[in-house]
């Protein structure tokens, strides 16, 4: 399991969150076994992915069916940022 942290800005978030939650099956492309995400007042927002296989949903994240959904929810594709996190501290 890999964990992929990826930010971005919206145009509207009520409008990005209800046709985010509409892509569950292209989300499961990704081998994403759980998404969390949150957001500020500046329209930005974070998602944290859960994948089984983090190539593949970098790949997946390259394809046109992931740019029309992030179109259809008001992406704005300039400002998005992929992070694979692969670096632990234990405490």
């Amino acid at each position: 399991m890999a964990t992929v942290i990826i930010t971005a800005q919206a145009d509207d978030l009520a409008k990005w969150e209800a046709g985010f939650q509409t892509h569950v099956d292209l989300f499961r492309k990704y081998t994403a076994t759980s998404v969390r995400y949150g957001s500020t007042d500046e329209n930005e927002l974070a998602i944290i992915w859960e994948v089984q296989d983090p190539d593949v949903m970098l790949s997946q994240l390259e394809l046109e069916e992931t740019a029309t959904a992030m179109e259809f929810d008001g992406i704005r594709r300039d400002t998005v940022k992929v992070y694979v996190v692969d670096k632990v501290i234990d405490l």
